[in-house]
C-alpha cells in the first residue's frame, strides 16, 4: 500500500450476500474485527458497498414481469448497494460516519477528513465512512474512483469474490491464467468497454477507463480471505492481482 493512511475498499456486495437470502455474519464478523484493529493503528477507511446478488434478484424478479430499461436495472442495483451500505454502517457504528454517502461530491460535516491529526493529538470525528451507489450508469467500483480523485488516494482495495484477474472465465476454463500484475490498457482489452447493470467483472470497465486516466491502482483481492486481507493493509506480499497504469 502507498504511505497514505486513509484506505478504499471497494467491497463487493456478493462477499456480503453470497447467496440469496443468506447473510454471510461470520465474513462481516471478521471483517468488522480487522478494520476495528487497523483503526487503532491510526488509519481511516472509505468504504464502497455494491448490491451482488441481491441486486440481481431484484433486477431478475422485474425483467420477468415486465420489459426493464437499464435506468430501472440500475436503481433497483442502486437500492441494494444502500441496503448492503446501511448494513456496513450498522456494524461500525461506533466509528462510522452518521450518513450513508450516496452521492460522492455531497459535503460531508462532523468533522470527517480523510487525514488524522499528529500522533500526540487525539483522534476526533468519525474514521470511517460508508459509501453507496449513487446513479445509474455509474457502478460503486465508480464510485470508488471518483472518492480516490477527490481525496487524493492512488490504491483501492477491490475486495470481491475472486482471487485473482484471470486472462478467461476460471469457472468454465481449466487452463485460466491467472494475473499477479496486469495494465489497465491490457485488462481493459480483458473486459472490453461497457457496462451495464449487474455486470460482473472484478472492476467495472467504465471504472478502469477512468483510473487508467487518473494513474490510480487497484488491487484486486478476495475479501474473504481475512488474512490476505491483512497483509495487504500491512504492505506485505499478498495474494492477488497489481492493476496499474
Amino acid at each position: 500500500m502507498s504511505n497514505s493512511k486513509t484506505i478504499i475498499v471497494s467491497l463487493g456486495g456478493s462477499i456480503i450476500s453470497p447467496k440469496v437470502g443468506k447473510i454471510n455474519i461470520n465474513f462481516l464478523r471478521n471483517f468488522r474485527r480487522l478494520i476495528l484493529k487497523f483503526l487503532k493503528k491510526r488509519f481511516k477507511f472509505i468504504i464502497i458497498v455494491g448490491g451482488g446478488k441481491t441486486c440481481r434478484l431484484y433486477q431478475l424478479a422485474a425483467s420477468k414481469i415486465v420489459t426493464l430499461p437499464n435506468e430501472d436495472r440500475d436503481w433497483l442495483g442502486i437500492h441494494t448497494t444502500r441496503l448492503n451500505a446501511h448494513l456496513l454502517r450498522t456494524i461500525f457504528r461506533r466509528v462510522a460516519y452518521p450518513v450513508i454517502l450516496d452521492d460522492p461530491k455531497k459535503p460531508l460535516k462532523n468533522d470527517w477528513t480523510p487525514t488524522l491529526p499528529p500522533p500526540s493529538q487525539p483522534s476526533a470525528g468519525p474514521q470511517l465512512l460508508v459509501a453507496s451507489g449513487w446513479r445509474p450508469g455509474r457502478s460503486t467500483d465508480y464510485i470508488a474512483v471518483l472518492l480516490a480523485r477527490r481525496f487524493k488516494i492512488k490504491e483501492i482495495i477491490n475486495a470481491g469474490d475472486v482471487s485473482f484477474i484471470y486472462d478467461k472465465d476460471p469457472d468454465i476454463y481449466k487452463n485460466a491464467k491467472a494475473f499477479k500484475k496486469i495494465t489497465w490498457r491490457e485488462y481493459r482489452k480483458l473486459v472490453g468497454s461497457r457496462w451495464s447493470p449487474g455486470l460482473s467483472t472484478p472492476f467495472d470497465p467504465i471504472a478502469a477507463k477512468l483510473a487508467e486516466k487518473l494513474k490510480i491502482r487497484a488491487l484486486i483481492i478476495k475479501g474473504t480471505e481475512i488474512k490476505n486481507f491483512e497483509k495487504v493493509l500491512l504492505g506485505e506480499k499478498f495474494r492477488g492481482t497489481v492493476i496499474g497504469p
